[in-house]
């Protein structure tokens, strides 16, 4: 499963700087895990997770393989860029093919870095991306409307639940607010799976990353704090990072000299690490695992998945011929020390086709084709 987000910004405001840092650790990765590549915009990247190092502490696989997610580095976005000034047409597209955006934005002051518009001010920064966003929405769905409306009127039915959704995004939009703050819910199978076949960009969940200096990078400052409010105000999610920081960070090979480093700046973990850890989040994904001698592996999944589309990410016939699947919950795992510690003590269960994989699920799958 590739799940990807997308990084913009205005200019100047350390988006490349971050990426750099971000392309850098997948140099580092690369050696272990042959997915970690680079192409001129896009790096995929291992996610941190400590349950992984724990699960290889206690199994000693010969094969390690952790879970993954891809970033995208989108080209520099203009005022005018939903009239296709700039490179505006280019990133929009780019944007459009994004599961989830990941703003950056100034927190700091510095008089020898410039700022486009001249001032450092977060939240309209993040006002001028978002503006383009919705005009570009907007146009799209006046296009459409008219076509809905008529049909609509015929009695075709799904052109009923399509101007039901989008009718009230397109107030949102003049009103100034995201298409995601006037969404159907998921509850609502028919309008939800109208409203995801739009494409719209500012449905699209978003991460705002507040790139501080480096004195602020564990505490944050009066930019960052603005930046949460917003966030929290239209469900989206904040992290702060100094993307100085990231790049000094990335060029110490050893993860001792690393967790020394950030130590000394009050950190608990690279700002990377915060971001993908929060990506994973806001798409709604979790992790299950598989061990053995040969390899300990996490895989991705959607939040809700049952267990045979678990199953069917390791390969559709594990899914097509699904029997059931043998689980240890990651709390038992670690606490009794293995899967055959487990099994004495009574802790495998066996989860039939209903089961919703939980978080941190250790699974055997049996399957027949």
């Amino acid at each position: 499963m590739g799940f990807n987000c997308g990084i913009v910004g205005l200019p100047n405001v350390g988006k490349s700087t971050l990426f750099n840092a971000l392309t850098q650790t997948i140099s580092a990765q690369a050696a272990n895990f042959p997915f970690c590549t680079i192409e001129p915009n896009t790096g995929r990247v291992a996610v941190p997770d400590e349950r992984l190092d724990k699960l290889v502490e206690i199994v000693k696989p010969k094969n390690v393989v952790p879970t993954q997610l891809e970033f995208v580095d989108i080209a520099g976005l203009v005022k005018g860029a939903s009239k296709g000034e700039g490179l505006g047409n280019q990133f929009l597209a780019n944007i459009r093919e994004t599961d989830a955006i990941i703003h950056v934005l100034r927190c700091f002051e510095n008089d020898n870095i410039t700022h486009v518009e001249g001032s450092v001010d977060p939240i309209r920064d993040a006002e001028i991306v978002e503006t383009e966003l919705m005009l570009a929405d907007l146009e799209s769905l006046e296009k459409r409307i008219e076509q809905v409306v008529k049909k609509a009127r015929g009695g075709d039915k799904e052109a009923i639940t399509q101007k039901a959704v989008i009718e009230p995004i397109i107030e949102a939009l003049k009103a100034g607010k995201p298409a995601r703050t006037a969404a159907p819910s998921e509850s609502q199978k028919d309008e939800y799976k109208q409203y995801k076949m739009l494409q719209l960009l500012t449905s699209k969940p978003v991460l705002y990353v507040c790139n501080v200096d480096e004195e602020s990078a564990a505490t944050g400052n009066k930019f960052s704090e603005a930046v949460f409010k917003k966030a929290a105000d239209e469900n989206a999610k904040a992290v702060i990072i100094s993307a100085e920081i990231e790049s000094e960070v990335a060029q110490l090979e050893d993860e001792a000299e690393k967790k020394e480093f950030l130590e000394t700046l009050g950190l608990k973990e690279t700002g990377l690490a915060k971001i993908i850890k929060a990506g994973y989040a806001l798409l709604g994904l979790q992790t299950y695992f598989t061990a053995g001698p040969k390899e300990v592996r996490a895989w991705t999944f959607l939040k809700g998945y049952k267990a045979p589309q678990c199953a069917g990410i390791i390969h559709s016939d594990f899914e097509r011929g699904f029997i059931r699947a043998e689980t240890i919950s990651y709390d038992d795992y670690v606490k009794f020390g293995g899967e055959q510690a487990c099994k004495e003590a009574g802790k495998i269960r066996s989860e039939g086709k209903e089961y919703v994989v939980q978080d941190g699920d250790i699974m055997t799958f049996l399957f027949n084709v």
